[in-house]
């Protein structure tokens, strides 16, 4: 189909797989108890999501993401872990200080770099997980040097998460439908077109 009509039927089949994976991550969250099942879940939504960017749009959807979720349960919960040790200990130096006199204060001001830091490599510990086979400290080691080194896709990532956060906020009925699969599909592609670039440029010196 081409024109109006296929243009319309491609955006239909896109919102439909969209809400469709949200509400496995959703179920499946809920299935590893909250906690342990968010991370394995989220990792399964950027598993298929990785899949359409990749052209491969007939994939089963649910089979990709159950697979995913047991294959990546320990691996990625151990990685949220992480995750979350590492952002809580710099939420508490970030409280204490923010309230601190003299000279310690200071050191809030890199603490505060330190935190954005974290916060946009987390953005691509998911890509970088799924996209690459490697233990969780390469996860994070590369996503830190990935974010670095692409400004471009690390300023676009930024700025369509806004956006998203955005839309859900002004129309909060979207958030159980879309929240989580937009955020993840607009993180991934970004991610993706640094993988992409990434990929060029290993190519292009090694054929040298």
């Amino acid at each position: 189909m081409n024109g109006f009509v296929g243009g319309f039927y491609k955006i239909s089949e896109w919102i439909m797989r969209l809400a469709y994976i949200n509400l496995l991550w959703i179920m499946f969250t809920i299935m590893g108890l909250g906690l342990f099942g968010l991370f394995p879940a989220t990792i399964s939504m950027f598993t298929v999501i990785r899949k359409w960017l990749m052209g491969f749009d007939d994939i089963p959807i649910f089979k990709t993401f159950w697979t995913s979720y047991k294959k990546e349960f320990l691996k990625s919960n151990l990685l949220g872990l992480l995750i979350m040790v590492t952002g809580y200990v710099l939420y508490i130096d970030l409280y204490f200080l923010g309230r601190a006199d003299g000279f310690i204060s200071v050191i809030y001001y890199p603490t505060f770099l330190l935190s954005i830091g974290f916060i946009l490599t987390i953005c691509y510990i998911f890509p970088t997980f799924v996209h690459f086979d490697v233990s969780v400290f390469q996860v994070v080691k590369n996503s830190f040097l990935i974010m670095l080194m692409n400004p471009l896709s690390t300023i676009m990532m930024v700025i369509g998460s806004i956006a998203v956060y955005m839309l859900m906020t002004t129309l909060p009925g979207l958030i159980p439908i879309f929240g989580g699969s937009v955020l993840a599909f607009v993180i991934m592609w970004s991610a993706f077109l640094a993988f992409t670039r990434i990929e060029r440029q290993r190519q292009a010196s090694t054929s040298k």
